[in-house]
Parts: C-alpha cells; structure tokens; sequence
C-alpha cells in the first residue's frame, strides 16, 4: 500500500518486493534481462577471433593490423560513451524504457555489422555496437538488482555477470568452423557470425518485453499508483507458482516524489556524500580491468607466437568455462559469508595467483598456462562481477544507473585503453626475443591492482548481503536524509519510518 500528500509519499513497494520467495517470474527476470551478457561474450570473443578474416580484400575487409586495432578501440570507446548516456537516461526515463531500447541499438548495429561493405562502415558499426552494449550494463543492472528479492541479489547479479564466459565460450568455439574454409566461404563466415548475434538478440527482446517496469523507480518518480499494481501482479503470480500465501510488511519509507534529479544532486552524492564508496568502485573496477587484460589479451598471442599452438578456441572455451563456474559456484557466498569478505578474498587470492604465474611463466606450456589461468580467473570472475553488483547497490536509487555506467565506463576505459597498450608492447617484445618471460611485468601490475582492490575492500567495503537497497543507500528524496554518508564498515543503517 501507498499513501501520497502534497508530493511526499509513504510506501511498503520495497518491503513487499524484498520479502518474496523465488518462482518462476523471477526466471523471467534473469532470463529476459541477463542473457545479454552472454551476447556480449559472444561479440567479443569472435571479432577478437576473427581478425585475421577481415583482412584479406576479397573475403575480408581490406583492414590492416592497425585497422584491426582501431576496431577494438572504437568499440571500447563506444561501450564507455553509451554507458553514460544511456546511464543517465535510464534514471531519468526508466530501467524498461531503456533496456529495450538499448538491446535495440545493438541488435541493428549487428545487423549493420554483417552487412559491412567497407572499412568505415564496419568501424561506425562498432561503435555503435558498443554503445548498446554499454546501456546495456546501466540499465540492466539497475533493474536486476531493484526486482530480486535482497536474499539472492547477490548471487543472481554475479552469476548474470559472469554469464559472459559462457558467451565467450561459445563464440571461440563457434570460430572454429566459421574460420575453417572446407566448411563455409571464408567471404560469408564472418558475417553470418555477427548474424547470429542478432538472431540471439532478437530472441531476448521477445522475452524482455514481458519484464516490467521497476517499481522502486516508479514510486520514485511520481508514479506510484502504477508501482502498486505491478507489485500486486508479480505478488500474485508469485503465490500461484509457489502456491505460498505471502504475509504483510511493517516496512515503509517516506520519500519526497520527484520528476527528475540533477547532474548536479548526482554528482554531490557520488563524489561528496558517498566519496568511500566511490574509492571502493573505483579500485575494483580498476583492479578487474587491468587483470583480464593482463592475462587475456596477451594471452592468444602466448599460445600461437610462443607455445606454438594452431587452434586457440578450445583453450579460450576452457578458459571461459572455467570463469563462469567461478561465478556461479562462488556467487551464493556472497549473500552467505558477505560481500566483504568473498570480495577481499576473491581479489586478493586471484591477485597472488596472477604474480606466482608470472614467475612461473618460464616452465609453463600451453596446457598448464590455461591450468593456471583457469584457477586465477576461476576466483577472479566471481570478484570481477562483484565489482558491476557493488557499483549497483551502494548508491542511492535516483543515480543507481549513472553510477553504474561512470565506474564502468572509467573501469574500461582504462582496462581498454590504456591496458592494451601496454601489454601489446609486452607481447610485442615477447615475441621479438622469443622469451615468453617479457610479458611477466604484465602479470605483476594486473596483480598489484587487484591485490590492492581487495585490500581497500577490507577498509571501505559494504555488508550489503540480505540488506535492502533503501538501507543501504537511502534514496537522495527520502525524507530523513541527513546528507551524511553511512558508515561503511558498520554496514548499512535502517532509513525506514
């Protein structure tokens, strides 16, 4: 129930949202909203494999190793310019609106992609690409996270994350044949890859339709009557799918309802009434960038330049694997033991695995460097995914999208960017004298960062496991915010009137 008087409103939305079992609708949630990652798995994973096809003028592109390179960069820089604007939007118009809109912009510019005749038109794609894939993590994050009970947002946030691999893991297996010329002309292999891109999304925009709109946004935003039956309908699909009778909450918050929020209002809360959070979000998505692009992107280089394997797919699709188990095995603790805890610990420990494997690189051969990298990355991708759910959860309501996108797009931008460049010239090298041993430094820094990730965990991290987001964030127009930051290592405070 809602109350609503001269703008201000009393409502019990996030109690009742919080208290429900898991069914079946939630299915629908995690099904309709997560699978995209594993279309951005996908994407990534076969343009990387499928460079060397684009190439070549009469097959390919006519595109340069340079031109190669621009590709990914343009696409990162897409991914980091969509996170924002899309982030932005998505607080002021709503989590449905974009979410939709955003896996439309990838799903044409897919399309586009296949249909590439030149050079310029394949890197408008890219870019264009990216920027739906960015959106895509503002607006489907902050929706997951405002329509899962708070008992398995954990869990179900890193799982969906991690579901990238499973992406990955399929696109590096799916080159295999596209790339093969005795099984398909190497002229129509890589477009029809982008193709089934598409065909994916279009699949996932079905379903997505059926996902509602967050209630926690629309009380919000002067739309509280609306919030109140679609809370209403999902309490009652819930009690006929797990035929429990739900009980009443006690739970309310009062907030003041408002259209719209400021940059202004954003830019105060993220940097002056929440600067801790803002350092820890920092230091993990920081930290995560720079350790998969320490071993990965050096990584299908090692194999082919160094070990001297012909068929890098079946490495990276155990490599992916690996990272998904991690996500899905590791995420249930993050709601069990805490988020402090599993967060430290996972980046720390993949932090001094990453540095034992770069004195081990000399003794390493192809099969035991994927081991290795299969342990690392298995505690890595549960934390690398904490990184998206902590940025999700610690912020209040009104800027939970923006934050999103500003820590990704910073995370990115200097794990894509800045990352790549340094350990292209440490591959570079490696391959030059033949010593596998000059990309170790490489290894030593993503190490370093993540180790430190962990270690500002430890200091400034949330206990947000089983907390509602109201408590651990209070909206910036609830009624009793004070303006001061909560205490961090105290975990959350009760805001509910």
């Amino acid at each position: 129930m809602s109350s609503a008087e001269a703008g201000r409103i009393t409502t019990d939305i996030p109690a009742r949202m919080d208290r429900l079992p898991w069914a079946r609708w939630h299915w629908l949630v995690v099904v309709g909203l997560g699978t995209v990652w594993i279309l951005d798995g996908l994407e990534v994973t076969i343009v990387g494999s499928m460079s060397a096809a684009l190439e070549p003028e009469g097959t390919g592109l006519g595109l340069s190793a340079s031109d190669v390179g621009f590709a990914g960069a343009i696409y990162v820089a897409g991914a980091c310019l969509g996170a924002l604007f899309f982030g932005q939007l998505t607080d002021r118009f709503g989590r449905k609106k974009l979410f939709l809109i955003t896996l439309g912009v990838y799903t044409v510019a897919t399309v586009l992609t296949a249909f590439s005749m030149n050079p310029t038109w394949y890197f408008a794609c890219r870019f264009l690409t990216g920027a739906g894939i960015g959106g895509e993590y503002a607006a489907i994050n902050s929706a997951i996270d405002e329509l899962i009970p708070a008992k398995y947002r954990g869990r179900v946030d890193i799982a969906i994350n991690g579901s990238f691999w499973v992406g990955a893991a399929g696109g590096s297996l799916l080159t295999i044949p596209l790339l093969d010329p005795t099984v398909i002309d190497q002229e129509y292999g890589w477009r029809l890859a982008f193709g089934l891109g598409a065909i994916l999304a279009v699949g996932i925009l079905l379903v997505r339709r059926n996902v509602p709109e967050s209630p926690r946004w629309l009380y919000i935003h002067g739309r509280d009557e609306e919030g109140d039956r679609i809370v209403k309908d999902i309490e009652e699909k819930v009690e006929h799918e797990t035929g429990k009778s739900l009980h009443g909450v006690s739970q309310t918050i009062t907030i003041r309802q408002r259209k719209t929020i400021g940059i202004a209002m954003i830019a105060r809360t993220v940097f002056t009434l929440y600067p801790r959070r803002t350092v820890l979000c920092l230091a993990l998505f920081i930290g995560q960038a720079f350790l998969y692009n320490a071993f990965f992107f050096t990584y299908g280089s090692t194999l082919i330049e160094l070990l001297d394997v012909t068929q890098v797919g079946y490495y990276i699709a155990l490599f992916a694997l690996s990272n998904f188990a991690g996500a899905l095995l590791l995420g249930p603790l993050f709601d069990i033991v805490g988020r402090v805890r599993m967060i430290a610990g996972t980046y720390i420990s993949s932090g001094v695995l990453l540095a034992i494997a770069g004195f081990m690189l000399a003794d390493l051969t192809a099969v035991t460097l994927t081991a290795v990298g299969m342990v690392i990355f298995f505690f890595a991708s549960a934390g690398a995914s904490a990184a998206y759910l902590t940025a999700s959860e610690v912020f209040p309501m009104e800027t939970r999208a923006l934050c999103i996108a500003l820590f990704y797009s910073v995370g990115t931008a200097v794990g894509g960017i800045t990352g790549p460049l340094y350990f292209a010239k440490l591959i570079e090298d490696a391959i030059a004298s033949g010593d596998i041993t000059d990309i170790a430094p490489g290894y030593y820094l993503g190490a370093a960062l993540m180790v430190a990730g962990g270690i500002v965990t430890i200091f400034l991290g949330v206990r947000a496991e089983g907390q509602t987001l109201e408590n651990i964030a209070k909206p910036l127009t609830a009624e009793d915010d004070s303006g001061e930051e909560p205490a961090t290592k105290a975990g959350p405070q009760p805001v509910h009137s």
